[in-house]
């Protein structure tokens, strides 16, 4: 029985191999060529080839051969990666409507599958508008005195000298501006609840999807379903006292569209949710890369703090907290902040698939494959930045003004992608370099930074 099951696979995958073949043979009998590179091993791909080095030393190995546009075979998918600017705005930009995003089901079931980012359309234009409109510099310049607040409180909870691990206690505190964003004032009750919930969440969302219990997904899954369940009591409490506030979790319970149709409650829940994801992670990231270039640097962490030190001496002779103003008037902040964006590349690609047959610069782009921008090979590509290995923030001053959040949109400024994560980046950069002249202005005009050996 299994010999026979098994012979009824091979067979399957043969035929589908062979469909395959024969559709890609008849497109390229068109004159379109597929790109230049290896499909690897049948099914494997490159694969193994990917896992067994570092991801940037193979992407850069491969478009060194190959140059800014080749193809591959990785994860089970056939993919095309680009890795110039102008593909880069190609696929995310001028022809975004060819590409749809695509992400795990896994992740997609934790995340929840109203989210904006996983739909195209009148729903996705509807939903971006939404989160937009709701966090845009003029919404986040209200949290500044509560964002300054809780910066004080996180800092006042690092005393003691014990060794603290950077990037989880900048995970707390992006959570804490993202509840700020999303909801305003929330009650502690929920508050906790949703942290609680959220870090299992998030500590499941990159393990082995697989429903055995007690396995980090298994708890992430049933962490996902409490809380929908606490964001649920918050939309029937908010629709009770009838609320109209401006914060985002009050833009979509209150929002209609052509039809007067309100947003359900699961899709307020999985939009919240991601908006979280896209928020945290990424966020705490950026925030850790800056206290570790900064450390290394001791030129551009003087000019920091003497920046932000200016600051503080003019507000405590005025007995002023920090100012929306000043968060737009620390210029050598902003610079260390692109350029450490820029030198981490924290989001070092992202995936989209081709919703129809595409040609650029005379190659073909398969429907149904996948289609890969390559932002550090960019963000790291002497062509684009002289001496792309050595922090210097003021290659930056070339641009008199950099516009990072006037749109939804990822945008491209010169060769640099602000953006990698598309439709809901705008929300993280504006927390962190918008409003996050907070935490720019306790963290590095305020403490030191030491690294510290790992313990095993």
């Amino acid at each position: 029985m299994e010999g026979i099951l098994a012979c009824v696979l091979i067979l399957l995958i043969s035929v589908v191999s062979c469909i395959i073949k024969i559709r890609m043979k008849k497109k390229l009998d068109k004159g379109i060529e597929l790109p230049p590179g290896s499909m690897g091993w049948p099914y494997i791909g490159e694969t193994l080839q990917l896992y067994s080095q570092d991801p940037n030393v193979f992407f850069a190995s491969k478009q060194k051969r190959y140059g800014e546009i080749f193809k591959t075979h990785v994860l089970g998918c056939p993919c095309i990666m680009l890795s110039s600017p102008e593909a880069a705005r190609f696929v995310l930009v001028t022809q975004a409507h060819l590409f749809k995003p695509t992400y795990p089901k896994s992740k997609e079931h934790l995340i929840g599958p109203s989210a904006l980012f996983f739909h195209q359309g009148d729903y996705h234009i509807r939903l971006r508008k939404l989160v937009q409109g709701s966090l845009s510099l003029d919404s986040i310049r209200n949290l500044v005195a509560d964002i300054s607040s809780t910066a004080a409180s996180t800092l006042d909870s690092w005393d003691g000298g014990h060794v603290l691990n950077t990037f989880q206690e900048m995970k707390k505190f992006s959570f804490e501006v993202g509840i700020l964003a999303i909801f305003g004032n929330l009650e502690d009750q929920y508050r906790e609840e949703l942290k609680r919930n959220y870090r299992i969440v998030d500590k499941g969302y990159n393990s082995f999807p697989t429903s055995l219990p007690g396995t980090p997904y298994r708890k992430a899954v049933l962490a996902r379903k409490r809380l929908s369940k606490i964001l649920g009591d918050i939309i029937c409490e908010r629709k009770e006292k009838r609320l109209l506030e401006k914060d985002l979790f009050g833009c979509l319970l209150n929002s209609e569209n052509e039809k007067g149709e309100l947003l359900t409650d699961d899709q307020i829940a999985d939009n919240i949710i991601g908006v979280f994801f896209a928020a945290q992670d990424t966020t705490a990231s950026a925030m850790t890369w800056i206290a570790k270039y900064l450390h290394d640097n001791q030129k551009a962490l003087e000019a920091v703090k003497a920046e932000q030190n200016a600051i503080r001496k003019l507000n405590d002779e005025s007995n002023q907290p920090l100012s929306w103003s000043q968060t737009r008037n620390m210029p050598f902040t902003h610079k260390v902040v692109l350029e450490s964006l820029r030198m981490a590349s924290i989001i070092s690609f992202t995936f989209r698939e081709a919703v129809a047959d595409v040609e650029y610069k005379g190659y073909l782009i398969p429907k149904g494959w996948k289609v890969i921008p390559l932002f550090r090979n960019i963000h790291h590509n002497p062509e684009y930045f002289i001496d792309p290995q050595n922090f210097d923030p003021t290659r930056f001053e070339v641009w008199i003004t950099i516009h990072l959040f006037n749109s939804h949109q990822p945008e491209l400024h010169g060769s640099f992608w602000v953006c990698g994560q598309g439709n809901f980046c705008f929300f993280k950069s504006s927390s962190f370099i918008g409003a996050g002249g907070t935490e720019t202005q306790y963290i590095y005009a305020v403490w030191q930074w030491t690294p510290c050996l790992s313990r095993k």
